[in-house]
């Protein structure tokens, strides 16, 4: 019943953006691909055999095997297709004759919970890279300038207010501009380029916290801050990014600045090729502006959504000086924010309460804030104690800012130590009553071993292996035989078809000593199978916190690399090449 609960989350209205079409978010991230499959799927799910598993071959439901009482109850991949045949073209084929899927992340794993994990996930890394761009803690008065707020990009509104800055979010679509103001992420909107400046000025002097949408198209505001800039010398803008679909830009992911909303949507039903065209001229004005405000001083990156990319691909000025061709002049947010973040094997760990009662909500999320607590109190380095620090104050808070869409559910970032410790104590209230119904826990595959993808989760892997697929297989396998309720792996992802394996997974903790054993044993693979691959790799952070672990773990023995303290030995022997 629990997959059921799940499964029946994704599809809610108040969480899928097309419910009707099966689409949870990300504009083509799908459960199941036809209805067919829903009714297939869901009939068995309501009475699943312990000894069975179900497997789900891209939406379509093969059947029920007879397996064993600690093999997964679902098995799910979407979109497992032969590399030489991932590209887009082949997708859109095969995708028509109903063969394969794209599940997205979390969507063809049943795991998403709405757009809280991106708030999450935006509010961490919007206050890091504050720290790392800007040096401050406080971020009272400065802009981040962005574009998006439809399923995954709304939540930026939200996270600017709970960060505490000026948050300029620029949407083309006007129902999902006024759905997040009703919704109330979204204090404020203008359709007014000089509203829009005006109200950047006020709040940048009187440090006001404002989440400002403004209705038309990101390449118009971008040239508009430039235009302010030289004509007066002042910047107004101190961060930017981009959250718009650009994986799937030519089919309504990205909206070009030559056309209105409307007239962009008939062209592109109408004249596909020339829609394309005028999407890739966008992309090139867009960079050329964003390249501008860089230049003078601020600070862009990559939100992983395929932006620089595609801009690249348009013929932008995007590539990195002296590069290799595929290095970009702006860091992904992986690169420069998160990815240390990752390597420290923190990551989107999140729980749902099947009981569906705010109440349990309450009592999981007074749960996890004590144990983080806890955790500090017994000693943590210090990059450890800021990490944790950030997540208590969210969880601590996050009951007040009405992040809940669907059913009951939290995410937060944690350590393998902390995921076992929170999974734990959670078991033991179900055990005791303290949550009335089983508890979901899952994490968004974009995490620290969940994805393998070049330019978002391994784009700060710098040993060649950012494009090896290894890591989320192993991820996927691994889990599989550790005790996961079920497990996922897709081809796909936030940056696109081909670009990107990620593998997720499900468990339910029902009060049991077996839910209880099967946590430890999966969360610390889970944990610690891309925490080992990050530090081989020569990341400091994960070769400290691989080698914390093996010293709480005397079981766990992980290849270690050895640096080269001589760079010159390095240089002689690359010599003779």
């Amino acid at each position: 019943m629990a997959i059921m609960h799940m499964i029946m989350n994704n599809l809610d209205p108040a969480v899928a953006q097309f419910p009707q079409e099966l689409v949870t978010y990300g504009g083509n991230g799908q459960v199941f691909s036809n209805w067919a499959q829903v009714c297939n799927t869901t009939d068995p799910c309501s009475v699943l055999p312990e000894l069975e598993t179900l497997v789900m071959y891209s939406g379509h439901p093969l059947g029920l095997f007879p397996s064993h009482p600690r093999a997964p109850r679902v098995v799910i991949t979407n979109g497992m297709v032969i590399p030489n045949y991932s590209s887009r073209k082949d997708y859109n084929r095969m995708f028509a004759l109903g063969v394969t899927m794209y599940g997205q992340m979390t969507a063809g794993s049943y795991c998403y919970i709405g757009p809280q994990g991106i708030v999450h996930g935006t509010v961490l890394t919007v206050l890091n890279a504050g720290r790392r761009y800007l040096g401050l803690e406080d971020l009272a008065g400065k802009v981040f300038v962005t574009s998006g707020l439809g399923g995954m990009s709304g939540a930026q509104a939200k996270a600017a207010a709970i960060v505490g800055c000026v948050g300029v979010i620029a949407e083309v679509d006007e129902n999902a501009l006024l759905k997040r103001h009703k919704q109330g992420w979204l204090m404020e909107v203008t359709n007014s380029l000089d509203e829009c400046i005006g109200r950047i000025r006020k709040a940048r002097k009187d440090k006001e916290t404002l989440s400002l949408g403004y209705h038309g198209n990101i390449v118009d505001l971008w040239e508009r801050l430039v235009e302010e800039y030289e004509k007066t010398g002042e910047l107004l803008v101190d961060l930017g990014s981009d959250q718009t679909s650009c994986h799937n830009p030519f089919s309504g992911g990205y909206y070009p600045v030559q056309l209105s909303f409307k007239d962009a949507n008939q062209m592109l039903c109408a004249d596909p090729q020339t829609f394309s065209q005028l999407v890739q001229e966008s992309l090139r004005r867009q960079i050329a502006a964003i390249n501008k405000l860089s230049d003078n001083g601020m600070f862009f990156w990559d939100y992983g959504n395929a932006f620089l990319l595609e801009a690249k691909r348009a013929g932008a000025d995007v590539v990195q000086k002296g590069g290799d061709g595929i290095e970009f002049r702006y860091p992904s947010y992986v690169q420069h924010i998160m990815g240390d973040i990752f390597s420290l094997g923190f990551g989107p760990f999140r729980w749902v309460c099947t009981s569906a009662e705010p109440s349990d909500l309450a009592a999981t999320d007074d749960i996890a804030a004590t144990v983080l607590e806890d955790i500090i109190s017994r000693g943590v380095s210090d990059p450890v104690r800021k990490q944790y620090g950030d997540n208590i104050r969210w969880i601590r808070e996050a009951g007040k800012h009405q992040l809940v869409v669907g059913s009951q559910a939290r995410i937060l970032y944690s350590d393998q130590k902390g995921r076992i410790a929170i999974a734990v104590a959670i078991n033991h209230a179900v055990a005791t009553g303290r949550v009335q119904a089983p508890v979901v826990i899952s994490r968004d595959h974009h995490d620290v071993s969940g994805t393998d993808s070049p330019y978002r989760e391994t784009s700060n892997i710098y040993d060649g292996s950012a494009f090896c697929a290894d890591m989320a297989v192993q991820n996927f396998v691994g889990d599989a035989f550790r005790g996961a309720t079920w497990v996922a792996l897709h081809n796909g992802g936030g940056v696109g078809w081909g670009e990107v394996i990620n593998g997720g997974f499900g468990l339910v903790l029902d009060g049991s000593p077996e839910a209880e054993h099967n946590a430890k044993m999966m969360l610390s693979w889970d944990v610690s199978n891309g925490v080992a691959r990050r530090c081989w790799s020569g990341n400091k952070n994960a070769y400290d916190t691989i080698v914390e672990t093996m010293e709480s773990n005397h079981r766990l023995r992980v290849t270690l690399p050895y640096t080269v303290k001589d760079p010159s030995v390095l240089e002689k022997a690359l010599a003779q090449l």
